[in-house]
C-alpha cells in the first residue's frame, strides 16, 4: 500500500509562485512515474504534469507548459511541482498520483492518489 501526501498549497496573487510537494510512504516510488492532476470543468480530473522514473522524461499539459516544472528527489521519495506565473484559472485542488499503465493523460492510468492540496490564485 502506498500513501501519498501533498503539501505546499495556499493562497497567492496572480503572477506569484508556489511549490507543491508529494511525499510517498509505504514503498519507494523512485522506479515509477508520478503525475499531478487537478479538477477541470467537464472532467473528473485534468492532467497537469508527469515525470518519468528517471526524471529525464517530463510531460506537461499545454495550459501549464513553460510555467510549471515537475521534478523529483528519489532520496526523499518526493515529487515536486514548481508553479510560476500563476493565473486565477490555476485555482484548484492539486492531486499527485502514481502512474500504473496506459495513457498518462488519463486518471484511470494511475493508482494511489493523495488527498490533494488547495491552490488559490487571486486576481
Amino acid at each position: 500500500q502506498v500513501q501519498l501526501v501533498e503539501s505546499g498549497g495556499g493562497l497567492v496573487q496572480a503572477g506569484g509562485s508556489l511549490r507543491l510537494a508529494c511525499t510517498a510512504s509505504g514503498r519507494s516510488v523512485g522506479s515509477v512515474s508520478m503525475g499531478w492532476f487537478r479538477p477541470a470543468p467537464g472532467k473528473e480530473r485534468e492532467f497537469v504534469a508527469l515525470i518519468g522514473w528517471s526524471a529525464s522524461n517530463t510531460y506537461y499539459a499545454d495550459s501549464v507548459k513553460g510555467r510549471f516544472t515537475i521534478s523529483r528527489d528519489n532520496a526523499k521519495n518526493t515529487v515536486y511541482l514548481q508553479m510560476n506565473s500563476l493565473k486565477p484559472e490555476d485555482t484548484a485542488v492539486y492531486y499527485c498520483a502514481l502512474y500504473y499503465s496506459g495513457s498518462y493523460y488519463s486518471p484511470s492510468s494511475y493508482r494511489y492518489w493523495g488527498q490533494g492540496t488547495q491552490v488559490t490564485v487571486s486576481s
